[in-house]
């Protein structure tokens, strides 16, 4: 399937920004599910930005701005060619070993009732096992848009009973590290047909096994990721694996607003545009 995707960011200030750096991931990676095909990123000061890729191999802009803006955008957009891989991406070839993505974060330590949930892995086959740990979070946690932020914890989520992506990510991140399997956090973008209560920046998780690799779960959904999905990012947790991270001086407080547009494109549309 050809994917067509625009993922717009847009800050407003109250007052003039004198400094700002922002960490922009927002280039998608070739995988064994998808293949860049096209991709522009748009931003401020994107003409000076330092690039590197980071622990997790995600590439990364960092972007300074000096002058006194008033407002940021930062647009990415592209076409990908995706593949229904039931989930498996297979083992990494970046050289990242599978244990770093079994350490904890402040946003996935487990407690007692989390680690309760992982016990559903204590079982030979770990694929089912985690299809019956994603229908028990969605019991537990009903996708609720509005009720969290971007520093809920898992602990905080699964005790609330409400959340969204991020949420379900984090406590299946929780569960599976409480036992002692790798599995990481993957912000992407995923198109919407039907009316589910999904949005098209979606987040879910890839769990590593060691006769398949990477495998993913999207949790809210109940599925392994399909060539309906584009992997953007990936992490520790949504905090390392943020499409745009920063920190700025002036501007007292900011409105921000996010516009993504996952769209199927026919072979040959991009041409015709062109």
């Amino acid at each position: 399937m050809r994917l067509a995707v625009k993922h717009r960011t847009h800050y407003r200030y109250d007052g003039p920004i004198f400094n700002a750096m922002q960490q922009l991931r927002l280039t998608p990676r070739n995988t064994a599910a998808q293949d860049i095909i096209d991709w522009k990123l748009e931003a401020d000061g994107l003409c000076n930005a330092t690039q590197y890729i980071d622990a997790h191999g995600n590439p990364v802009h960092m972007v300074t701005l000096s002058d006194n803006l008033l407002e940021v955008e930062v647009t990415a957009s592209g076409i990908v060619e995706t593949k229904n891989t039931s989930g498996i991406l297979g083992k990494d070839r970046s050289g990242i070993p599978p244990r770093l993505y079994s350490r904890f974060t402040p946003l996935t330590k487990p407690n007692q009732a989390i680690r309760r949930l992982g016990n559903i892995l204590d079982q030979d086959d770990k694929v089912s096992a985690f299809h019956e740990l994603m229908a028990a979070i969605r019991d537990k946690v009903t996708y609720t848009v509005g009720v969290t932020d971007s520093n809920v914890t898992a602990i905080s989520a699964l005790t609330a009973g409400e959340g969204v992506c991020q949420d379900h990510a984090h406590i299946f991140i929780a569960a599976t590290r409480s036992a002692g399997i790798p599995v990481r956090y993957v912000s992407g973008y995923m198109l919407i047909e039907d009316e589910d209560p999904s949005e098209a920046h979606h987040a879910w998780v890839e769990a590593y096994l060691d006769k398949l690799g990477w495998v993913g779960f999207d949790i809210s959904n109940g599925i392994c990721p399909t060539d309906h999905y584009i992997r953007l990012t990936t992490g520790l947790d949504s905090r390392s694996a943020a499409p745009i991270r920063g920190l700025r001086y002036g501007g007292a407080s900011e409105s921000l607003t996010v516009e993504v547009e996952v769209s199927e494109q026919a072979v040959g549309q991009q041409q015709q545009q062109q």
